[in-house]
């Protein structure tokens, strides 16, 4: 698996590839490292136009959602097929809109949730929580993760009847726009915190902006609670299932949302959690190909468990980079127990080993560690990262020694749940203690990653805390790093000492040889598959308003398979259509700028091009 973003080196990577010789150009370069091209797939499924391009085959009952939605689905219920095709699984697939690039007619329902009774599966659509978080997103324009931390990073609140908001909300898809309700409840939620809120009642350590979007976010956070409880409650519907009895599992963007998958774990009582640590739309690769394979009947007879994070790219330059950062190179020797526990006793030092974890959160392969014994740590890894003071630092976890430090004891392999410190070990860890009492924890076991595993275990023995901090090595606006060199840049630009590389202890000098430059920024990853393409953009997007399209309708039949499909598609239907749908609504019309000015969803696609019903918000 790669994700693009590491690869490319922009955040949520959104670059195109605007011709067919480009995209083969940047698969054929990412499958040479493997010893293979395009010209040796048999198929390929998620990108129409590539060679041998195939159609997906989704399961009978699912026609109805889009192939986006149950994509994240299957990346979950199949992660484990054993248990897919043995055990009762409760699946939902919950972000924040479909694509529909390879949708042949507009789907009815947006997100997808199903029954699994050993591998016979029911479909219903569920509700999802998606786009309220997005909407608070996009009007406060933080990161989902910065808020859902800010929501426990005070005690800020004002009253208000969340749970009444939800019961009239409706989030199903389809013919309703769940993005016009999701941001009409949080500007509510901002109204009244406003008007509620003074200084008597905010948490002096945070800015009254602070005050608010913490305030604010308990209440989406819990919206966001009820919705999955009644997703929950609606899947069990479908048969009578005991949830003692089955596995959830959970896709999309909000299933990395750590307090609603230990409320719903805690509240059901369900046997463990199916979600990849990809679970997020750097995860549609997997759930495509999972998908594919299922319609093509290739679990017929064979197997698949996905019980690690560490399926990304592999270390492959360790000694190149060493050699080119050699004015910065003080020492380099062999990985040792004791010397690890001593470099990062009261201390932070980077930690880059094996394959990368794939998905977006640091889980022991491109990490940095700390300490936890000290809030002095959690400080110097937020001033490394350029993140709030108020961030909290998750702890990674030996995993036969969780129970005694944490609440809840069920394995953690991937960081999806938010448990609460136990009270006698809290004062002990401060470093990884969220305001209000939990922590977003990782367990690690010695199968999964033995360097680790070796080194935690080691910190134990000399300290009795089975615990270090744990958060992803990367720059503001940067993604993971992927490769020594990326991580040997951030290192020298941070001035961090120490760095655990490909097993090796690598000690860097304060100051370099003389006649050496710092890299001064972010290491330039391969921007050259995406750059230069401006002409290449200029003439396809010329072909089209050469074929009469105006720039409305280009925009609308970008989003419309249904329009995309026979006589509907002409330029001069299309140009009416955008006309319609664009400009005569006033309320839509609206709705559509103010999004597209927020920077958050802003594109619309017809229902059913021939009954004409109203149009329906995607991202």
């Amino acid at each position: 698996m790669w994700e693009v973003e590491r690869v490319s080196g922009q955040k949520h990577h959104a670059w195109p590839l605007y011709t067919h010789d480009r995209a083969g150009a940047f698969l054929d370069a990412l499958l040479a490292e493997e010893g293979l091209s395009l010209a040796d797939m048999s198929a390929v499924w998620g990108t129409p136009g590539l060679p041998r391009a195939q159609a997906i085959t989704v399961p009978a009952g699912a026609e109805q959602f889009p192939v986006h939605s149950l994509s994240h689905l299957f990346s979950g219920l199949l992660m484990d097929t054993a248990l897919f095709k043995n055990e009762t699984i409760l699946g939902m697939a919950v972000d924040g809109a479909p694509d529909t690039v390879l949708d042949s007619r507009s789907p009815r329902y947006w997100y997808a949730g199903c029954l699994s009774r050993r591998g016979e599966l029911a479909f219903a659509p569920v509700a999802s929580p998606g786009p309220i978080y997005t909407a608070a997103s996009t009007r406060f324009g933080l990161e989902p993760g910065s808020l859902m931390a800010l929501a426990s990073a005070s005690r800020t609140a004002f009253a208000f009847d969340i749970e009444a908001a939800v019961a009239s909300l409706r989030l199903r898809g389809g013919r309703e726009t769940p993005w016009k309700t999701a941001f009409e409840l949080v500007e509510s939620l901002l109204k009244e915190a406003e008007e509620q809120l003074d200084e008597h009642r905010m948490d002096s350590a945070f800015s009254r902006e602070e005050n608010i979007r913490s305030a604010v976010m308990k209440h989406v956070q819990r919206a966001c609670d009820l919705i999955a409880i009644d997703n929950v409650e609606l899947l069990c519907a479908l048969g009578e299932v005991r949830t003692e009895d089955a596995y959830l599992s959970m896709g999309g963007g909000f299933a990395l949302n750590c307090p609603t998958n230990t409320l719903l774990l805690d509240r059901f009582k369900f046997r463990g959690l199916l979600t990849p640590p990809c679970a997020n739309d750097s995860g549609q690769a997997l759930g495509l190909g999972l998908l594919g394979l299922h319609g093509a009947g290739a679990f017929d007879g064979a197997d698949l468990l996905i019980d690690s994070p560490y399926q990304g790219m592999p270390l492959r330059d360790v000694d190149a980079a060493l050699a080119e950062f050699a004015p910065w190179v003080a020492d380099v020797s062999e990985f040792a127990a004791d010397r690890f526990v001593a470099d990062v006793t009261d201390n932070v030092l980077a930690w880059v080993d094996g394959p990368a974890e794939i998905g977006p959160r640091a889980l022991g392969a491109r990490s940095l560690l700390g300490d936890p014994r000290t809030s002095k740590v959690k400080d110097m890894l937020n001033h490394y990262k350029q993140r709030q003071w108020w961030r909290p630092v998750a702890p990674i976890v030996l995993a036969e020694h969780s129970g005694a430090w944490f609440e809840q004891d069920r394995p953690s392999p991937f960081m999806l749940e938010a448990v609460r410190v136990r009270e006698e070990a809290a004062d002990r860890v401060p470093a990884i203690v969220h305001l209000d009492g939990t922590a977003r924890h990782q367990t690690v076991t010695a199968a999964a990653n033995p360097l680790l595993y070796r080194a935690i275990d080691a910190f134990r023995e000399k300290t009795g805390v089975p615990i270090l901090c744990n958060t992803s090595l990367n720059d503001k606006g940067e993604p993971n790093v992927n490769t020594a060199a990326e991580a040997l840049t951030f290192c020298v630009n941070k001035g961090i000492r120490l760095i655990y590389l490909g097993g090796r202890r690598v000690q860097l000098r304060g100051e370099p040889t003389p006649g050496a430059r710092p890299p001064g920024g972010p290491r330039q990853r391969a921007v050259g598959f995406f750059a230069g393409q401006e002409a290449d953009r200029d003439a396809m997007w010329q072909q089209w308003l050469d074929r009469g399209y105006t720039e409305a309708a280009i925009f609308l039949l970008s989003w419309s398979p249904d329009i995309r499909r026979g006589s509907g598609s002409s330029p001069d239907m299309v140009n009416k259509l955008a006309d319609y749908y664009l400009t005569s609504d006033e309320n839509f019309a609206a709705l559509a700028a103010s999004f597209r000015r927020d920077g958050g969803p802003g594109s619309c696609f017809i229902k059913d091009a021939d009954q004409l019903p109203k149009p329906v918000i995607v991202e």
